[in-house]
């Protein structure tokens, strides 16, 4: 019976033992499961970029030139010849079209004549004035007749001179014949056929300088002012790589009754040989003296001490808490100036749940 009675003492005791180290090793796993890393925490990030507090406005237009002349004859006859045609280049002093000069020259052979016998008329009249001073001076004369030699003298004088200003003008008249470019440019339009009669000063041929060339852009009244004190840039569509410097050349008075806008002309100072007129352009408008400006979710600023910050994420996966200075808030942004690198990677969503010893993983989008 004692026996019996110090088995059962030590087969309990066995039991409790073996349930002591069971539960050690149980709480030893837990333990170990404890101290295991935490996994990254996903997050949504937004990206930092500074630009214009004030957005950039764009508008198309058209490549002009500053200067389009519309050439015509001085003196009226019938078109003789043609000599160029529409998208030709032409150069300073080269002849466009010509006209019949059969007249002209008939006027100018008269004019010759005329200014021939003009001078046979005042050789007698300065003959006879002349001898009628001599006489005059030998007391055989009359005072009356001295002054009628005088006065036919010159009268003769200046029908002379009259005659040497009508070959004058029909010497120009003659060279009128020929219609001449009178800058470098391009024709963009001919009037004129061989056999049409034209008068003095009908438009012939429209050239277009090359000397500058210019954006036509319409602006509405609300951008007006910043047409006229902010930057401007010019990009071709057929190249919208490259940027043209512009600068407002002239702004209509009025706008269009039909479309309520401006027309604005900008130069274009650096325009090359790849600027062809008509050519479609974007005329691009920004505020010069603006801000520089990073717009973020206001979901990402955290906000402790009255100091507010951004989460940064490295590419390691840390965050640093970085203060910012805020412009202003907006509905759904945050507008700052300074703080955070451009391109900084800022945690956008749940903010006050991070720890800046805390390990992160940027993902796209958050699926619960």
């Amino acid at each position: 019976m004692f026996v019996r009675s110090v088995l059962s003492s030590y087969s309990r005791l066995l039991a409790g033992v073996s349930l002591a180290l069971m539960a050690a090793s149980l709480a030893g796993c837990n333990d170990t499961v404890a101290q295991k890393a935490e996994p990254p925490r996903p997050v949504l990030v937004a990206t930092a970029h500074y630009d214009a507090e004030t957005p950039e406005r764009s508008f198309v237009g058209t490549v002009r030139p500053r200067i389009e002349s519309d050439l015509g004859f001085r003196v009226a006859g019938k078109v003789a010849k043609r000599l160029v045609e529409v998208g030709q280049t032409v150069e300073i002093g080269q002849p466009l079209a010509t006209l019949d000069e059969v007249d002209l020259k008939l006027q100018a052979e008269q004019a010759v004549a005329e200014q021939t016998a003009a001078t046979g008329v005042l050789a007698q009249a300065a003959a006879a004035e002349q001898r009628a001073k001599d006489l005059k001076a030998k007391g055989w004369t009359t005072d009356a007749a001295m002054d009628s030699s005088r006065a036919a003298a010159d009268e003769a004088r200046a029908r002379l001179d009259r005659a040497v200003r009508s070959v004058e003008l029909t010497k120009n008249s003659l060279s009128y014949a020929t219609l001449n470019a009178d800058a470098r440019g391009v024709v963009t339009a001919t009037l004129i056929e061989p056999g049409q009669v034209v008068a003095a000063g009908q438009t012939s041929i429209r050239v277009a300088r090359f000397a500058e060339k210019e954006a036509v852009v319409a602006i509405p009244e609300t951008l007006v002012g910043r047409a006229k004190s902010g930057a401007a840039s010019v990009t071709l569509w057929s190249e919208p790589g490259k940027k043209y410097t512009a600068k407002l050349r002239e702004i209509a008075p009025t706008a269009d009754s039909a479309t309520r806008t401006y027309l604005a002309k900008f130069s274009l100072p650096e325009a090359d040989d790849k600027v062809a007129l008509g050519m479609t352009a974007t005329l691009t408008l920004s505020d010069a003296a603006t801000e520089r400006v990073a717009r973020l979710p206001l979901s990402a600023l955290f906000n402790e001490g009255g100091k507010p910050s951004f989460y940064v994420v490295d590419d390691n996966g840390a965050v640093a808490l970085k203060p910012v200075v805020v412009k202003s808030y907006e509905s759904n942004d945050v507008v700052v100036t300074s703080g955070v690198e451009e391109g900084a990677k800022i945690v956008a969503l749940g903010v006050q749940k991070l720890d800046p010893s805390q390990k992160v993983r940027i993902v796209s989008s958050l699926s619960f």
